[in-house]
């Protein structure tokens, strides 16, 4: 990728791919408007402590991620489209469920549900932009759109939500699942108007996997994961970076509202609203900025500006509300460098006939998510706020040295451990 973002690169977008940005905009843009605020009603509705909110939180995340591997794996024999429709409806029944449950078991069993949902559906869409277009170019402007537009969705979503008075109200999940059920429509149109090329592409793939060098089941895909040291070494790195990167969803909110931070709702939405805003400004900026730079370049710089977003966190004090958005701006700067050169990575490093299980290995960089509620509830009641971002500020450099050893590690030889 050359920073070439022009206008003739998004003409080559097929249809589906149109609907995959424009259905993300809507469903990110709805889930913004309420679940960021799940710490606090949890803690408001049934006192829960941190460590116990952020043990609700990551039990439901950390089954969804081994569900992830599992369900994108299969998706590369079963089709993206079917599973898509799958994780779509499961989507809709449980985010319908999650804005009426009242009980501490049923938060945590609805939550389960649409984590499993979220961690199916984005390794599934990265997938399919990897089968839909061909040139590498392409692809790789098609997955920094995507990130972009969920990034619209999620600034728009937490001010749509304080203007229609429904920020922190259970309620508006009843949005979130019309805005999927829609979503599923568009996919329902968009696929049948492609039938015929996607079937035309399965039967090529069919073909393709009766031969011995593309042959591979489920044993011998594990095998090849199991050989491809640099991709686990990627994966640690960047479970590492998830769990700093999270504690602004889930740690960050609890502690803001445990020390009674003023204006709390306003500030939560500023954080988000802000976060939002700076990756829209500045991802195509930074990425023609960057083009010349090497993809672990990039990510070694991003990592260096969300130390830095750490350390400003663990200085800043509780009633300096400019403060804390500063810092979340370095937080996003570091974002919009980090997480789609993630993705663009892993399409680079997966070969073609294993991209749905690379993706779903790539699903386990979630466990950082996962288990950033329970690691950062800890941290607040046992050493405090400072300590948690400091502790990110590390960490940031373990990440750093991870990635500096990449290069180094060995990978298999995927003719022959698939043949």
């Amino acid at each position: 990728m050359q920073g070439d973002v022009s206008l003739a690169r998004f003409k080559q977008f097929p249809l589906l791919m149109w609907i995959f940005l424009f259905g993300s905009f809507i469903t990110r843009g709805s889930y913004y408007m309420v679940w960021p605020f799940l710490a606090v009603i949890l803690y408001e509705k049934f006192a829960l402590t941190a460590t116990e909110v952020g043990l609700v939180l990551s039990s439901a995340a950390i089954i969804s991620v081994f569900t992830s591997f599992i369900g994108s794996s299969l998706s590369d024999k079963v089709g993206r489209h079917r599973l898509m429709y799958v994780t779509g409806v499961l989507y809709v029944v449980s985010f319908s469920l999650l804005a009426s449950v009242n009980t501490v078991a049923g938060y945590v069993v609805v939550m389960t549900l649409c984590s499993i949902a979220t961690a199916l559906w984005r390794p599934l869409t990265s997938a399919a932009i990897g089968d839909l277009i061909t040139d590498a170019k392409t692809r790789e402007l098609a997955m920094q759109s995507l990130y972009f537009i969920v990034n619209v969705g999620c600034a728009v979503g937490p001010l749509l939500g304080v203007w229609l008075g429904l920020t922190g109200e259970q309620s508006s999940f009843y949005i979130t699942a019309a805005a999927f059920a829609l979503l599923l429509l568009l996919l329902f149109w968009g696929f049948s108007r492609h039938h015929s090329q996607l079937k035309a592409a399965q039967v090529a793939a069919c073909e393709e996997q009766k031969t011995p060098e593309t042959a591979h089941n489920k044993s011998k895909i594990l095998t090849v994961l199991l050989q491809d040291k640099l991709l686990q070494c990627l994966i640690l790195a960047n479970i590492l970076c998830m769990f700093i990167y999270a504690q602004m969803d889930s740690s960050l909110i609890q502690y803001l509202t445990r020390a009674n931070a003023p204006q709390l709702l306003e500030l939560i939405s500023a954080l988000i609203f802000t976060n939002a805003v700076v990756i829209i400004s500045t991802q195509f900026i930074l990425l023609k900025m960057m083009a010349r730079f090497e993809l672990t370049v990039r990510i070694r710089i991003g990592l260096v500006l969300l130390m830095v977003s750490q350390l400003w966190l663990a200085a800043n004090p509780l009633d300096l509300f400019w403060g804390w958005i500063g810092a979340i701006v370095i937080m996003s700067l570091a974002e919009a460098i980090l997480f789609p050169t993630m993705n663009v990575h892993i399409d680079r490093l997966a070969p073609a006939h294993l991209r749905g299980a690379y993706f779903g290995a790539a699903s386990f960089y979630d466990l950082g998510f996962a288990l950033a509620p329970l690691g950062g509830g800890i941290i607040l009641d046992y050493l405090g706020g400072s300590w948690l971002f400091l502790i990110g500020a590390l960490l940031c450099l373990v990440v750093i040295y991870l990635y500096s050893i990449l290069e180094a590690l060995p990978r298999p030889d995927f003719v022959r451990s698939t043949s």
